[in-house]
């Protein structure tokens, strides 16, 4: 079948551009690509080729590079980003931060800092501020939860807050009247739910580079969630990932990592409390 009129035919990536790729994302972000990759980052390259009329690789990678704007170095860490996640994912993190929540609320403490490193489409962040409306109250106490990804594609799902009834099947009804909006699209029948302002008001959405601490947060933080996306970086960024979140958390603070991390083989005085999670001594 001949491409469609005007279509760009693009050229191969050879093997020596492929780690060209590689490097240079990796310098960027953090973000190691292996070999067996090939396919997907070639996939993922080509969408920004097209988008910029460029059929050769080599001269997309030059032209990244030779950008001082910065703009498409951005748009091509959001291709290659990868976003996976839905609501109250590897809920035993959500019981632990509701135990936690409870037992400070109970000391006294009236205000609490909760980052979320790695907000993806905004499940997540939203998830956690549901776990502490419900067991905080609204108004109660000065609550902040900031969200952060290096994708500002994902930055602006979390911002809009709109997700399809597919996106909700770990949202018990009681949480969707009490934290979202349903909406059926008369013309597709499609059922949306927006975030309500109660829920969408504790968390702010700002994009980080988590490969390049020191960050700009001067915490402490209560808690913080770095989950499922260390399995992208190698050991030398994880370590320093580790370290900078050891800085941020408070004494008694802790740390959720996903449950197929571990902070094997870091150097940090982070002790384990159970599995994928940890506390800073004090």
């Amino acid at each position: 079948m001949d491409p469609p009129r005007g279509a760009l035919t693009l050229k191969e990536m050879d093997p020596k551009t492929f780690r060209a790729f590689c490097d240079f994302i990796y310098e960027q972000s953090g973000i190691t690509l292996k070999e067996g990759k090939e396919s997907l980052v070639s996939a993922r390259i080509a969408k920004r080729m097209r988008a910029n009329g460029i059929v050769d690789p080599r001269a997309y990678l030059e032209f990244v590079m030779a950008d001082r704007s910065g703009r498409e170095l951005v748009e091509m860490i959001d291709a290659i980003s990868t976003n996976l996640t839905f609501f109250f994912r590897e809920e035993a993190h959500f019981d632990m931060l509701r135990g936690v929540l409870s037992g400070w609320r109970d000391q006294g403490q009236l205000t609490y800092r909760i980052w979320c490193a790695a907000a993806s489409t905004g499940e997540e962040p939203y998830s956690i501020a549901m776990t502490v409306l419900d067991v905080l109250g609204e108004g109660a106490t000065d609550t902040r939860i900031l969200a952060t990804d290096i994708s500002t594609r994902v930055l602006k799902t979390c911002t809009e807050g709109v997700y399809g009834e597919n996106r909700m099947r770990n949202v018990s009804a009681g949480y969707r009247q009490r934290f979202f909006e349903r909406n059926k699209d008369r013309a597709t029948g499609e059922v949306r739910y927006t975030v309500k302002p109660s829920l969408r008001e504790l968390v702010f959405f700002k994009r980080l580079n988590l490969s390049t601490p020191p960050f700009p947060m001067r915490g402490p933080m209560d808690v913080v969630f770095c989950r499922n996306v260390m399995i992208y970086f190698d050991q030398r960024v994880r370590a320093n990932l580790v370290n900078e979140i050891y800085r941020l958390l408070k004494p008694g603070g802790y740390l959720m990592v996903g449950h197929s991390e571990s902070l094997a083989g870091i150097a940090t005085p982070l002790e384990r409390v159970c599995p994928a999670t940890y506390i800073k001594p004090g």
